[in-house]
C-alpha cells in the first residue's frame, strides 16, 4: 500500500512588489493554516515517512510547519527544485523516483500543477486552494506502480 499525500502551499504573501516569486513568504493566514493542517493529519495518525517539497519560499515554509506540526524530525523534508512550477507529469516523475521502502510520501508544490494533478488522480478534486491537502492511497508495492493505478481511496481537506 502506497499513500501519496498532495498539499498545495500555504496562502502566501503579495505585500512585497519587486519581490522574485520564488521568495514570497506565507502571509499570516498561511502561517496559520499550515499548522493546522499538519494537526487535523496528526490527529488521523498520518505520519510520511518523507516530505518533499519545492524549493520555494512558501512551499518549503509550509512544509517545515505542517512537518512540525506532525512531530516530524528535519531529516524527512527534502527539497526539491524540480516541483517549483512544476506540471503533473514533473509532479510524478518525483513521485515514481520514491524509494520503495517508504509507504506515505507528501509533496508540498504549487498550482496549477497541484489541483491538476489531484483532478486526474480523483475525477472529483477540480481545485485545491492554498494550503489544501488531498491524499491518494493505492493498493500496489511500488511507487512507479502507484503513479499509474488508480487510487482505492481519496480524502480531501482544507482549512476552511
Amino acid at each position: 500500500m502506497k499513500t501519496l499525500v498532495l498539499v498545495r502551499h500555504a496562502k502566501s504573501a503579495w505585500d512585497e512588489p519587486g519581490l522574485d516569486d520564488h521568495d514570497r513568504p506565507l502571509a499570516d493566514r498561511g502561517l496559520r493554516d499550515a499548522p493546522e493542517m499538519g494537526r487535523r493529519l496528526a490527529e488521523r495518525g498520518l505520519e510520511p515517512d518523507v516530505i518533499r517539497s519545492s524549493t520555494a519560499v512558501r512551499a518549503r515554509t509550509t512544509a517545515e510547519l505542517m512537518a512540525d506540526a506532525l512531530g516530524l524530525a528535519p531529516d524527512r523534508l527534502d527539497l526539491d527544485e524540480r516541483l517549483y512550477g512544476a506540471s503533473p507529469e514533473d509532479i510524478l516523475g518525483v513521485v515514481r523516483e520514491f524509494d520503495d521502502a517508504i509507504g506515505t510520501a507528501m509533496v508540498v508544490a504549487h498550482d496549477p500543477g497541484m489541483s491538476d494533478l489531484a483532478f486526474a488522480l480523483s475525477g472529483t478534486i477540480e481545485h485545491m486552494p492554498t494550503c489544501a491537502v488531498a491524499e491518494f492511497r493505492f493498493d500496489v508495492a511500488s511507487w512507479p506502480e502507484a503513479v499509474e493505478a488508480e487510487p482505492v481511496e481519496t480524502r480531501f481537506d482544507t482549512p476552511r
